[in-house]
């Protein structure tokens, strides 16, 4: 297929394509990412060097720019779109939610618009378990479970499902949601709680905890979250959603005191600070539907995959220092200055 992936240079969208690039060999994908704050050019260095120019090309643009869309969609003839692109932080949601409610909702909009428009065969969306609010000690969300978002994040994700929902029941538009529980792993941006703790330990830093720490996640390794993605593209049901988990609950304080341990450092650098807002307490993920009709199933419990993710970052401590001082804004000039 030929693929237009948005967000490409993010932390999900840039494991999405390491892996399409990997496992599907006759695949082409064109990357459109606007390159705000979370958006890392050196995350695809690999990539670009590889394939740029034959089976991989970047275009950095808004998904809300429709005259851009509609050039790539009708130049690169794209098949299938995969919508990774979006703001994600609830911290900064909270702080100033504008620029949430136009990528994430105008944003979407208009690219299912252009891709409505250039009989786009495949649309997949993105999105978070976040919109199904929060959970009590008991129970898991299903693809069923009611919209309750209490963040403006989560409010901006719910109302971009709903566009895909509209326009899958009101055009018969080929739209698969999907929504996934939290991942970790390679190229996450150091603002979220996984490699946030473990830049803190690293050098010796109060490790900051929001309440007391028994806020509860299901944690999923982001190469499963990504082979869940590519299941939906190829053989999910036109109109569905899918649930994606990683079947590892852990309790906040446990996934800090876990990094800690792994490297070696005390807890005594906890601190416990002022809750978030609107913080929710238990997210949970049941995704048989997803088993079911896709077959899909996490490959690493959270054992394993909390030390692939601290050996990366060992072995990546130039991309860290890179992200935590700005260096990585200025790289793609250098490279594409390199190449002409």
């Amino acid at each position: 297929m030929r693929l237009l992936v948005t967000g490409g240079c993010g932390f999900i969208g840039a494991n999405y394509i390491h892996l399409v690039m990997r496992e599907q060999p006759e695949d082409v994908i064109v990357n459109l990412d606007k390159l705000t704050y979370a958006g890392n050019p050196e995350n695809m260095v690999d990539i670009e060097r590889e394939f740029g120019g034959e089976r991989y090309f970047f275009v950095q643009g808004d998904i809300g720019n429709v005259e851009l869309v509609s050039h790539i969609l009708r130049t690169h003839k794209i098949d299938a779109v995969v919508n990774f692109a979006a703001e994600s932080h609830v911290d900064r949601s909270i702080d100033d939610c504008s620029p949430f409610i136009e990528t994430n909702v105008v944003g979407t909009k208009n690219l299912l618009e252009a891709s409505r428009k250039y009989g786009v065969d495949r649309f997949v969306h993105v999105s978070t378990d976040e919109v199904y609010g929060t959970l009590g000690e008991d129970g898991q969300f299903s693809e069923e479970s009611p919209l309750a978002p209490n963040s403006p994040y989560s409010a901006s994700k719910a109302s971009s499902d709903m566009l895909c929902r509209a326009f899958f029941e009101t055009h018969d538009f080929p739209v698969v949601i999907t929504r996934c529980s939290n991942n970790y792993g390679p190229y996450q941006f150091p603002e979220k709680l996984i490699p946030l703790m473990y830049s803190k330990a690293k050098g010796g830093e109060s490790l900051p905890v929001y309440g007391d720490g028994q806020n509860v996640r299901d944690w999923i390794y982001v190469a499963d979250h990504c082979r869940g993605v590519d299941l939906a593209l190829r053989k999910g049901r036109l109109g569905a959603v899918y649930n994606f988990g990683g079947a590892a609950e852990m309790k906040n304080i446990d996934v800090v005191k876990t990094i800690l341990s792994a490297l070696g450092k005390s807890e005594d650098l906890i601190t416990y600070v002022k809750d978030r807002p609107g913080h929710d307490r238990r997210y949970a993920m049941n995704f048989d539907l997803a088993a079911k009709e896709l077959g899909f199933a996490p490959s690493l419990n959270f054992a394993a995959g909390i030390q692939e993710t601290i050996d990366w970052y060992e072995q990546n401590s130039a991309w860290l220092e890179g992200v935590e001082s700005g260096a990585y804004r200025s790289f793609m000039n250098r490279w594409y200055g390199e190449r002409s």
